[in-house]
């Protein structure tokens, strides 16, 4: 059974609050026992040892049950945990009513829950624990069962027992005390990273959702004026049938409108849900081929250089029908920093495969790198930076990756993670 110390980092920190209060609470009441043992052994204490063992063991069947409550999946609440740190302070004032009660150097122990409540509660909580603790010290000063050898200067060695008691108190305390705010402050700076990419995702969702609703209205507006280009670029072709230069470029241009065309229909049919759930399980070389010949026909002038530097079978991936649209604008980009090579490598593992595309270009300026795909910006002057926005968006939501470095050889490296099909 795992412990819950080891569960993942929920935003109700409660209950990983109170799984470290259950840790803490077995260290310092295992710690309080030994000694208990060693002054009634060697220093001969003269204890009310059945109300001491009554209160040791009373704590230890709570420590039990908060452990068992633990594997439960009941929600901690701050309530519940307020009373769990009450219960200490109750345990704390029996035990050191058996044992000298403020001449017990351990009496400052009671900091121990008050630094805890001070860090993980609201402050009415914080303050009751506060005012249970200070007047839990104030009955200790009066009415307790005194241990002579803690009132009177009875000497060990060099040591008065009551000053050696204070320092391992101390000790005890210290790393309890540290133990416990640091895993706190740590797991709250984790929530807090966790809330701000959440943010940053909702900001970037928002800034999608804007784009696409431009790109409907657009690649609606753009179907008439690409119909009725196609249609005089045909009646051009049979009127200068006889002029090969010309025929060349309007059938260039004929191939141009006909992508265009393609890419408006691809457009519509992404934003079907049912296309977007329909993933049919493909050869990685078949896919990256579809990817290519669409490619090859936007960019003919640019040289590609494809390496299958793995060995084994070629592996199989699902991919979204936005997938390809992702790869083009990562590929655009290669060609627009080096028309002359863009080199394309593949790797894979046992659950993904890794596109390695590299340009010769001049690089990236290292203070945009992190934040290229986050927001609008552009490597290019005259580019928006929304090819990289849209292709972070649609492969981080398919479990992908986009990862831009600047080669030690020169150029930009983008490496894209894609999770292979189960």
């Amino acid at each position: 059974m795992p412990s819950p110390l080891s569960a993942p980092l929920s935003l109700a920190t409660p209950r990983r609050n109170l799984a470290r209060l259950t840790l803490v609470r077995g260290i310092s009441w295992t710690g309080f026992l030994a000694c208990i043992i060693i002054g009634i052994e060697i220093f001969q204490f003269h204890l009310a040892a059945a109300g001491v063992f009554v209160v040791v063991i009373l704590m230890g069947l709570i420590n039990i049950v908060s452990w068992w409550r633990l594997q439960k999946a009941w929600p901690v609440t701050e309530s519940e945990y307020f009373f769990h740190l009450l219960f200490d302070v109750t345990g704390l004032t029996l035990l050191f009513y058996f044992t000298g009660g403020a001449t017990n150097p351990f009496i400052s122990y009671y900091l121990v829950p008050l630094t805890i409540s001070a860090a993980t509660l609201p402050w009415i909580y914080s303050w009751i624990i506060a005012t249970a603790t200070l007047s839990a010290y104030t009955f200790l000063m009066q009415f307790y069962h005194p241990i002579p050898q803690l009132v009177h200067d009875q000497n060990l060695g060099v040591v008065n027992l009551h000053i050696l008691g204070m320092w391992i108190n101390f000790l005890m305390s210290a790393g309890l005390i540290t133990f416990f705010v640091f895993k706190m402050a740590n797991a709250l700076r984790a929530r807090d990273a966790h809330l701000a990419h959440i943010r940053e995702q909702g900001l970037r969702d928002e800034q999608i959702l804007a784009i696409a609703t431009q790109a409907a209205g657009t690649a609606h507006e753009l179907g008439t004026p690409l119909s009725t280009m196609a249609i005089v670029l045909g009646e051009m072709c049979e009127a200068y049938q006889d002029d090969e230069e010309l025929m060349q470029e309007l059938h260039l241009l004929q191939q141009q409108v006909k992508t265009c065309k393609t890419t408006l229909q691809g457009l519509v049919k992404a934003a079907d849900r049912d296309q977007l759930a329909s993933r049919q399980v493909q050869m990685l070389d078949v896919w990256w081929q579809q990817v290519m010949t669409h490619w090859q026909v936007l960019r003919p002038d640019v040289v590609a250089q494809i390496e299958w530097a793995s060995t084994g079978p070629m592996p199989q991936i699902a991919p979204e029908v936005t997938w390809q649209q992702a790869m083009l604008n990562l590929l655009n980009n290669a060609a627009d920093a080096s028309p002359q090579a863009v080199h394309i490598r593949f790797t894979w593992d046992t659950t993904q495969t890794y596109i390695n595309i590299r340009d010769q270009g001049t690089g990236i300026a290292e203070e945009i790198i992190e934040q290229l795909g986050d927001s609008l910006i552009s490597t290019k002057q005259e580019g928006m930076g929304l090819g990289l926005l849209l292709t972070h968006a649609t492969l981080n939501r398919a479990g992908g990756e986009v990862r831009l470095y600047n080669h030690p050889e020169g150029g930009t490296l983008t490496q894209v993670v894609l999770p292979l099909a189960s």
